[in-house]
């Protein structure tokens, strides 16, 4: 890691693209997220502290814990940033200009493609296992632990909770339409474990997913998939989610006509990073958590 977990977390965006989405889909989990940036605030709102000393015990610990490779959390935050990172084609940068407007996207039609819906389906079950193997690096079990993981999704809240409920809306419903679950079930148990090879974020993050070989990984991905997909189900059925509600709540910052949902999400997939930007809050809260537990 090249930075300090206390810098990722202090050079937080505060606004911007990927802050305006995750506000907009407050409506499915309302209240849950606050955009806390900045390392010692994060320590008082995860605390309550206001004692400088013990703040700056807490921080210190928080960061040797985060610096010890022996422990998972770099693991962790490198998996959240590069099922991020690796699709960046047009960037948030080309839009800082517009932040704070409406942005049209017509102008941006012919800067991103959409994936076919099997690559999509590849890079939804791909954030889906990054997620868990994670959550297993944060918590020092096994990497294959997917029983912990289904339970733990009961207990999900805040920036981890907002981060899924992104998953099901932005790399879910408004690609692969109202049953994306099967499509992605159908789609994954049709791909070759050389399809999945070509897939740039598997490529990436291989190593870190559990299974012996290619075949084995492809089948520990559907795994995973297939056992969460109660939870999402209940998500999208207790919410009322569907593409067009999903935009509807969109439509505060970015206009778009329902003819073009693949487009709207290339643009969301180039544009924010929401595993990222949720992922350091998540893994900030994690160490902060067991660090004052430790003191």
């Amino acid at each position: 890691m090249s930075k300090s977990i206390f810098e990722l977390v202090d050079q937080l965006p505060t606004g911007g693209l990927t802050v305006n989405m995750l506000n907009a889909l407050d409506f499915v989990a309302p209240g849950q997220w606050h955009n806390t940036v900045g390392f010692v605030n994060t320590i008082k709102t995860v605390t309550g502290e206001t004692d400088e000393g013990l703040i700056q015990q807490i921080g210190e610990r928080a960061i040797y814990l985060f610096n010890d490779k022996s422990q998972g959390y770099q693991t962790a935050l490198w998996l959240y940033q590069t099922v991020d990172n690796t699709d960046k084609i047009l960037g948030a940068a080309a839009l800082a200009n517009k932040v704070g407007e409406k942005i049209p996207l017509l102008g941006f039609l012919n800067s991103v493609t959409p994936k076919p819906d099997k690559a999509q389906t590849i890079d939804l079950t791909l954030k889906l296992v990054a997620e868990l193997v994670a959550f297993c690096q944060i918590n020092g079990i096994p990497g294959d632990s997917i029983g912990d993981f289904v339970v733990s999704l009961g207990e999900y809240s805040g920036e981890s909770l907002i981060r899924l409920v992104a998953l099901v809306c932005v790399d879910g419903l408004i690609p692969l339409g109202p049953d994306f679950i099967s499509k992605a079930i159908s789609g994954l148990s049709q791909t070759s474990p050389q399809e999945l090879e070509q897939n740039t974020t598997f490529q990436n993050i291989k190593d870190a997913i559990p299974g012996g070989n290619s075949a084995g990984k492809l089948n520990f991905i559907g795994e995973s998939f297939d056992s969460v997909k109660g939870w999402m189900n209940g998500l999208v059925v207790s919410n009322g989610l569907t593409p067009q509600k999903v935009v509807s709540h969109l439509q505060g910052f970015v206009e778009f006509s329902d003819s073009k949902l693949d487009y709207l999400a290339a643009f969301l997939d180039v544009s924010t990073n929401y595993y990222e930007h949720t992922g350091t809050q998540t893994l900030a809260r994690r160490l902060i958590e067991r660090a004052i537990a430790e003191i």
